[in-house]
């Protein structure tokens, strides 16, 4: 899509704010609130508000915030309302964006005339969707890492990026240590760590319960999750001493805890995400064979595809770019639909399976991972049939993993659980997709990465075609 580079449904810590970036409009100069990640707002004035690019936005945010020249790949802006998030494009006039705000809300989201009436969004100084991992490791200068902290920290506690209950307690023992500083033998004490439990947690591991009931469901916290386990992590966080020629010590600078807590988040598949809103379809249930729709969030990155269930927490499906191939069906054709098609296995034997995800933003999680690959492929002058179109990108950016992310305990919420989603196993006879047992000959769809670099497999069909 034009309009847009990313886009989402369902806005971490951007709800703090409900209204416009833009308290007046004019030929002179305008006063434009930008958000940072840390919740303050930053007040511009600049000259030709209408007219202004979110290049020449994004400067003047640099300038102010005194950031290096690094900051204009890190950081982009974005539009944010509950509704809707957008990142800019460099080209793109904030302004004229706010004003068709209303049209993009009617367009990609299925919200009532009402609330699309009185939305607005925020403007925000963000993370770049496009900006690889591996490049943050080179970052050094504090401010930088302690924007990119602040916005993980706020998408770790508002379960964006859903983690298990031990990575919780790692990454809040890192907040511990930013906030209150060195680990202190009796200090704090785990009540006083109660009362505000959850500025280091997520609220869903601050409120669980740890009875019968919850442990039946499968949804009680490990022992040890709260005050307690957060007290033994926050223990356990690591000084760097510096030494000089005496024996006195100095305390290891924030930077370190900022790039300690951002390492961890690197761990997860979805870490630097544009999110959007989906359902999916629930397996049947029950004797009346009773399905319904779930919803779920969609995480696209430069590396992959995660599909996120909104209440439970847990990865649905995470996929590679090498393990899929996708197509979207426009809202002239039918709803509006993301498909992703992948290997897998029914009763034992291999198929390919095809998942629907209803949304109306499918255009725009298709529009992105297509331009995820290519950049990916921009950087990989030997993969075969790489794209001649595709656009310019420095040497710093990202290839695809050539491994899955490191954390892959048993029931971890960063893995896939395919028995929870509800896909279709299928041939095509060359008129209709048909559920069925045996593999397929070739993808139903012709966007997928090259067979040269993916380990995507099409799926051969047997002589006779069971229905299932």
């Amino acid at each position: 899509m034009d309009e847009t580079e990313g886009s989402a449904g369902h806005p971490g810590p951007a709800e703090r704010s409900h209204r416009s970036s833009v308290s007046s409009v004019g030929t002179r100069a305008a006063d434009v609130l930008v958000y940072l990640a840390d919740d303050t707002v930053l007040p511009l004035a600049v000259e030709n508000l209408p007219s202004l690019s979110a290049h020449e936005l994004h400067r003047v945010v640099r300038e102010v915030l005194q950031l290096p020249d690094i900051a204009l790949d890190v950081f982009a802006l974005w539009l944010v309302s509950p509704l809707l998030e957008v990142q800019l494009k460099p080209k793109h006039q904030p302004y004229k964006l706010g004003r068709q705000w209303p049209e993009l809300l009617l367009r990609f989201t299925d919200a009532p005339d009402e609330d699309v009436a009185v939305d607005e969004p925020s403007l925000q100084f963000r993370r770049n969707v496009f900006f690889p991992k591996r490049r943050e490791l080179q970052i050094h200068n504090e401010e930088i890492l302690r924007l990119l902290y602040e916005e993980a920290k706020g998408n770790v506690l508002t379960a964006r990026y859903p983690c298990d209950a031990e990575d919780c307690e790692a990454l809040g023992a890192l907040v511990c240590r930013v906030q209150l500083g060195p680990y202190q033998p009796g200090q704090p004490a785990p009540c006083s760590l109660r009362e505000k439990l959850d500025c280091f947690l997520p609220a869903h591991l601050c409120k669980r319960g740890h009875g019968l009931f919850a442990a039946l469901r499968g949804r009680g916290a490990k022992a040890g999750t709260g005050e307690q386990g957060l007290l033994n992590a926050y223990r356990k966080v690591k000084e760097v001493v510096v030494s000089g020629g005496s024996s006195s010590e100095c305390e290891a600078p924030l930077s370190t805890h900022y790039r300690a807590y951002l390492l961890k988040c690197h761990e997860l598949p979805f870490y630097g995400c544009a999110f959007f809103h989906g359902e999916v379809d629930k397996p049947a249930q029950g004797f009346l064979h009773r399905g319904g729709r779930k919803p779920v969030t969609v995480a696209i990155c430069l590396e992959g595809v995660h599909v996120i269930d909104c209440r439970e927490k847990h990865v649905l499906l995470g996929l590679r770019f090498q393990e899929l191939s996708w197509d979207h069906t426009s809202p002239e054709e039918e709803e509006c639909v993301l498909w992703l098609e992948f290997d897998g296995e029914s009763e034992g034997t291999p198929v390919n399976k095809l998942l629907k995800i209803y949304s109306k933003q499918a255009e725009l999680m298709s529009s992105l991972i297509e331009y995820c690959i290519e950049l990916n492929q921009a950087v990989e002058p030997t993969a075969p049939q790489e794209c001649d179109s595709g656009p310019n990108l420095d040497s710093g950016s990202s290839p695809p993993p050539t491994q899955r992310p490191k954390l892959r305990r048993q029931g971890s919420v960063v893995c896939s659980r395919i028995q929870h989603l509800s896909t279709i196993d299928y041939v095509d006879d060359g008129k209709v997709i048909k559920r069925v047992k045996p593999k397929r000959s070739t993808s139903f769809f012709s966007r997928q990465l090259s067979m040269g670099q993916g380990i995507y497999s099409v799926v051969q069909p047997t002589d006779s075609l069971e229905q299932s």
